[in-house]
């Protein structure tokens, strides 16, 4: 072999290796969305765990709050609907009435000093907002690996590596319209 053919074949090795590394960090990528979902996946069920005993602990309290916590109660039923679907977008509409629905249930709590002293329902009002917290510090990580992952399949030359191999596009978890509006607080107390 002459020196035409080395240079040909350590070209196409240097080609062969670069579009092994544009696989390798798409292969990359695909793991890390998966991976952050799965983090906020683990969270959805310990917030959905923990919901229905926040809601027996206001029932005893709150007998005239029905339809809040009812309320409450469809919108985890629609988020583990949506979550069992792998819908981002119906998921991201189910979150956001849920944490409506949450919060309109601490601020009509606020009316009844009973309840807002009860140890159970402090102890459950701290578990789940610092669920709602940790959920959303989950969400974002979980869009930064989306976006990336989704800028990676549009670019050249990595868009020919992802059809060829089929990679697809994720879908970012966005919030609901109703998760981005203030809570009106003076309609829940009248």
């Amino acid at each position: 072999m002459g020196i035409v053919g080395w240079v040909i074949l350590g070209a196409a090795g240097a080609v062969g290796v670069y579009f092994i590394g544009i696989y390798n960090n798409l292969v990359r990528l695909k793991h890390g969305v998966a991976k952050a979902w799965a983090n906020i996946d683990v969270l959805l069920k310990q917030r959905h765990d923990e919901l229905p005993k926040l809601v027996e602990v206001c029932k005893q309290y709150m007998q005239y709050e029905q339809e809040t916590l009812e309320k409450v109660m469809q919108a985890r039923s629609r988020v583990q609907a949506a979550q069992a679907s792998g819908d981002m977008k119906a998921l991201g509409e189910a979150e956001g009435m849920l944490r409506v629905g949450l919060g309109n249930l601490f601020a009509v709590a606020e009316a009844y000093p009973e309840l807002k002293a009860n140890e159970s329902f402090q102890h459950l009002e701290a578990r789940i907002t610092g669920l709602e917290n940790a959920i959303a510090d989950r969400r974002e990580f979980y869009n930064e690996f989306v976006n990336a992952l989704n800028v990676r399949l549009e670019q050249v030359p990595d868009v020919f590596v992802a059809r060829s191999f089929g990679f697809k596009p994720a879908e970012l978890l966005e919030f609901a319209e109703e998760e981005k509006r203030d809570v009106d607080l003076k309609a829940l107390f009248s």
